[in-house]
């Protein structure tokens, strides 16, 4: 088996930071976001990896190089321009080579093992396995309608949902993906879909399974997540690097990175970037700061790259 990660996206929604570094080696309770998803995939017995990128392509080759400091081996996949997820999964068939795969978002952080859905993936010669979450909101989602353990339909984003079953952003495909992928149509927002691609191996009566992850499932692609996920990492504590020079009051959920430098009365449930110059006249409160930061009043709920 193989992994894919998909790294290509430009995490708009952390803006201005992921503008200078690339979304998926932003530091994560002080390591890359990547590196947790080497490590479930590690789990599982994966180590040839392929990373979709895209414009981010350079700064990735450069960080991460053959992934050999991670146990891996990676393999570089150019997107070139961003049209869904199983557009990205279309350019990875010739590194994928015939073989089963799992298909990996960068940006997903699991608190469970994974091992157990590679293992029901395997003993039921499915077509495809889903992980799926209970969640209490699944309009947000792309949901499964499930028979027993099949997926008989997959909806995305419904206004009335069927089933509390989210799509978690984990997907282990045989290779009957890429019989589908050739006839895949773009969707209304002019994707080309996973789920789309899964439910036609639904129609063409590929059994497709849901495996039902209870574990604690995030995504670091917001302020609120990002932070949610490193209060997750660092149990809710601190996590400071030696070398980091901190002055003032320092709360729970706190990550400071190696060579900076705080001055504030207090932090708390904040990121701070390696090598960030801050000085705030107050607090410090639920914010991701990078570079040189300067303010007289309080700093909360902001993303500031200065």
């Amino acid at each position: 088996m193989k992994g894919l990660i998909l790294a290509a996206g430009k995490g708009t929604r952390l803006y201005p930071i992921t503008q200078r570094i690339a979304k998926p080696l932003m530091p994560l309770a002080n390591r890359i976001t990547l590196a947790y998803a080497f490590d479930r995939l590690l789990e599982l017995g994966v180590d040839e990896i392929g990373l979709v990128v895209g414009e981010n392509e350079g700064q990735m080759r450069d960080a991460l190089g053959d992934g050999r400091d991670y146990g891996v081996q990676l393999t570089f996949i150019r997107q070139p321009e961003p049209k869904g997820l199983a557009h990205a999964v279309s350019f990875a068939r010739e590194f994928v080579a015939g073989d089963d795969f799992v298909l990996y978002l960068g940006d997903a952080i699991y608190s469970d093992s994974l091992v157990p859905f590679r293992s029901r993936f395997l003993d039921s010669g499915c077509a495809n396995l889903n992980l799926v979450k209970p969640v209490e909101d699944p309009s947000r989602f792309g949901v499964a309608n499930v028979d027993g353990e099949r997926i008989v339909r997959l909806v995305e984003k419904p206004p009335v949902p069927e089933s509390n079953l989210a799509m978690a952003g984990l997907y282990f495909f045989g290779p009957s993906i890429w019989d589908v992928l050739p006839d895949l149509q773009p969707s209304g927002r002019g994707e080309y879909e996973i789920t789309d691609a899964i439910q036609m191996l639904i129609d063409r009566g590929e059994t497709v399974l849901a495996g039902v992850y209870e574990g604690r499932w995030f995504d670091t692609g917001t302020l609120d997540s990002f932070l949610d996920s490193t209060a997750f990492l660092v149990e809710g504590g601190t996590r400071i690097d030696p070398s980091a020079q901190v002055t003032g009051s320092v709360g729970s959920r706190v990550v400071i990175g190696l060579g900076a430098r705080v001055v504030c009365r207090s932090i708390e449930d904040a990121t701070i970037l390696p090598g960030a110059q801050v000085t705030v006249e107050g607090r410090i409160e639920h914010s991701i700061l990078a570079g040189t930061v300067a303010s007289e009043t309080d700093l909360i709920g902001q993303i500031i790259d200065g």
